[in-house]
């Protein structure tokens, strides 16, 4: 007797579990790419697999990419794009199809991989000397274009250095990449004549 009623139970409650656990709602749904699909919450997203399990939790860091299907984040090369603001400033960086960071957050702009490279803008500081007036060591950034290998490593310097200010009234937005990955071994690099240049990927 006592069988038959867990029996019973069961068939009557498990509908009830299978029907609440799609109640929940969400904004955006993207497709998949590379067998995970992004899911918006408010304001954070979360990544699923082809089961709907959910493989990355819900949070604010990921980077959108504009798509044929909509504005996602998107894992490309099993790397999608993050960013982190410290003082005002957003730096990106990347994280694997676990979640775990494998590239801080260290770039000015950061665009998706690309046959297992990216472009990136490298922040570099040099100190120039000493104010012994303000007692602070003079210090001075710069940012170019330079692609990156999955590990975050560079592998090929594009562009000359640009000089920087990080103040949020002279930065309030990130600087423009403007080289574009062709293949797997040719860029075409913007010169400051704004004329395309072809450069090939040496590493």
């Amino acid at each position: 007797m006592k069988r038959v009623v867990i029996l019973f139970l069961l068939a009557f409650l498990t509908p009830f579990f299978a029907f609440t656990q799609t109640q929940d709602t969400f904004e955006k749904i993207s497709p998949f790419y590379e067998g995970l699909s992004a899911i918006k919450k408010g304001n954070q997203w979360a990544f699923i697999n082809t089961k709907g399990a959910i493989i990355i939790g819900f949070r604010d860091d990921l980077v959108t990419t504009k798509t044929n299907d909509g504005v996602y984040p998107v894992f490309r090369n099993n790397r999608c794009l993050i960013v982190k603001e410290k003082e005002h400033i957003s730096y990106f960086g990347y994280i694997d199809t676990v979640g775990k960071t494998v590239i801080e957050p260290t770039f000015l702009n950061a665009e998706n991989f690309q046959n297992n490279v990216a472009i990136v803008l490298e922040l570099k500081k040099e100190i120039a000397g000493y104010n012994n007036v303000i007692g602070k060591s003079i210090v001075y950034r710069t940012y170019s274009e330079v692609i990156i290998n999955k590990k975050g490593e560079m592998i090929e310097n594009l562009t000359a250095p640009k000089n920087i200010v990080l103040e949020r009234k002279f930065l309030l937005k990130p600087p423009k990449i403007t080289s574009k990955l062709l293949s797997e071994q040719l860029v075409a690099v913007l010169n400051k004549n704004k004329r395309w240049m072809l450069k090939r990927i040496t590493n």
